[in-house]
């Protein structure tokens, strides 16, 4: 399966980012320039005392790729553009840069970040707050599906960071419980995922909104044209870290497929390898809202433990289950792409594609996390003959073999 190329392969990775730097530069002038100075260590980087107390709390012992690059630069008040994939610690890195720099004395809003779901925007709520533990931050996570009046009673009260959706966000600002006048850093994380799914008149009426001189800091794994339409809009002379490919956290995760041949023999597969799914904590992916329903069913008619979270269900129950799931009172997780981006599970060690993912970017989006900084795991894909050719793309993409799974599966773990 990982032979030679087929005809036509679509994904040229060196296309790619050759593409990506002529989009990059307005009539051959670079719009940005490039900040390359890095940090081995934190205690480097000439942090507050408290915000390293908090890093090293949190678990953190040495930067990864972006934050060595990434921190000092937000620090220093430049507008940054860095591109990263998801799971390389770039949460953390826009965190520090925020918490080194806020105003503890003066309890309004000083820095915004807007995330694209709702899991996301609580994850980075609550690595803010772990951060910021030591320097007695407040922060608030405003997003759809909760209380508006419980919004505007905590906003009333005075905080210093705000992350939140981009509707939530923006109808706050409408209604003057988020006062922006002395918000001096914004922050849109995953950029290009806000972008394809349609926030960019909000982002902007948001922007429109902010005093003329704030900060402005883009993260994102990819930088298609409307992202960079923003970043020309409203940053000036901003630095671009970008962290390539071949940095990311994929090492220490071995990546595996089952060569299932028919969709329908997908099922049978995943109930064989049940046993040791739920020895520890895995995350199965499928493509569809309602595949994660037929899945769960079917795994549930089996007497299968697992629990499911996808779009459609309300904010209360997806948390319920994802607390359930983190806790570790549950240990098989079914979702869709949507949540990959929020699912930061200290604990997950396998995750299952049960459909691969439709582009070859999702991959890293769902595998990357039970790495994360050096975390092992195990990562295994269930391969149809329709499938051949995606698996091809992901290899070429990541530069990555992916072998056949063994018989001793439970030994990996």
């Amino acid at each position: 399966m990982a032979g030679a190329a087929p005809e036509g392969s679509q994904f040229d990775a060196r296309q790619f980012d050759a593409k990506m730097d002529e989009l990059l530069s307005t009539d051959g002038q670079e719009f940005f320039t490039s900040y390359d100075e890095v940090y081995e260590s934190f205690d480097s980087m000439r942090l507050h005392e408290n915000l390293l107390r908090g890093i090293y709390a949190y678990g953190f012992e040495k930067p990864s790729a972006i934050q060595q690059r990434g921190i000092v630069p937000f620090c220093k008040g430049l507008d940054v553009i860095q591109q990263a994939q998801s799971g390389t610690g770039k949460t953390a890195t826009f965190c520090s840069g925020i918490l080194q720099q806020l105003d503890y004395e003066l309890v309004q809003c000083q820095a915004l970040v807007l995330a694209p779901t709702r899991e996301l925007a609580q994850q980075i709520e609550k690595v803010m707050r772990a951060l910021g533990d030591y320097l007695n931050v407040k922060v608030h996570a405003c997003v759809g599906g909760t209380s508006v009046r419980e919004d505007q009673r905590i906003l009333q009260a005075g905080v210093h960071v705000v992350v939140g959706t981009p509707g939530r966000v923006f109808d706050m600002l409408r209604r003057q419980s988020l006062r922006p006048d002395y918000i001096k850093m914004f922050v849109l994380d995953e950029a290009d995922e806000m972008l394809s799914r349609g926030f960019k008149d909000q982002i902007y009426d948001i922007f429109q909104l902010l005093p003329a001189k704030v900060q402005v800091g883009v993260f994102s794994a990819t930088m298609p044209p409307e992202a960079l339409e923003i970043t020309r809009k409203f940053m000036n002379k901003p630095v671009r870290i970008l962290v390539k490919r071949d940095e990311l956290t994929l090492e220490g995760i071995k990546q595996f497929y089952v060569n299932v041949e028919k969709e329908e023999w997908k099922l049978e597969t995943l109930c064989d390898l049940y046993e040791t799914l739920a020895i520890t904590q895995s995350v199965i992916f499928v493509n569809t809202r309602r595949k994660v329903d037929w899945l769960t069913d079917k795994m549930r008619g089996r007497d299968h433990t697992v629990s499911a979270t996808h779009g459609d269900m309300d904010q209360n129950t997806r948390d319920i289950i994802m607390r359930e799931f983190r806790s570790g009172s549950s240990r098989v997780l079914i979702t869709t792409d949507l949540l990959a981006r929020g699912i930061d599970v200290q604990q997950v060690s396998l995750v299952i594609n049960f459909d691969l993912p439709t582009q070859p970017e999702n991959y890293l989006h769902r595998i990357g996390r039970s790495g994360r900084f050096g975390r092992k795991g195990v990562a295994i894909n269930f391969v149809t003959k329709d499938d051949e050719r995606m698996l091809f793309d992901i290899q070429k993409f990541y530069n990555v073999q992916v072998e056949e799974l063994p018989s001793n599966i439970a030994d990996l773990l």
